[in-house]
């Protein structure tokens, strides 16, 4: 059985930092790359940040390049996301993803469609 179980989400102030993690089971982690999406009231999912199966490539969208890190472990199946000088905008809920298909990618996607496996989200809120 797949199970992936987001967690680290809270309530934090303009300007401060949130590490999120994403644990993973019941699928071969290691073969695939990982993702992490949010989505905000009202508002389409939004892919934020993918990571490629041996962590050789990472992709941001623009609005969280250089305040967001993603890394992963594969000796812990977990992925995890830095989430730095947080403003408002990216109050939303955050949901990580595997790929679950394509195995040994040499790149990864931030399109929801490209993504099999995906948790159930942790709830990220920042304060003005």
């Amino acid at each position: 059985q797949v199970r992936v179980v987001e967690s680290g989400g809270g309530l934090v102030q303009a300007g401060g930092s949130l590490r999120l993690s994403c644990s993973t089971s019941g699928f071969n982690f290691g073969k695939y790359a990982m993702a992490w999406f949010r989505q905000a009231p009202g508002k389409e999912r939004e892919g934020i940040s993918c990571i490629t199966w041996r962590s050789d490539k990472t992709y941001y969208t623009e609005s969280v390049k250089g305040r967001f890190t993603i890394s992963r472990d594969n000796t812990k199946d977990t992925v995890y996301l830095q989430l730095n000088n947080l403003n408002p905008e990216d109050t939303a809920m955050y949901y990580c993803a595997a790929d679950g298909v394509r195995t040994y990618g040499p790149s990864c996607r931030m399109a929801p469609s490209d993504y099999k496996y995906w948790g159930q989200g942790t709830q990220v809120t920042v304060s003005s």
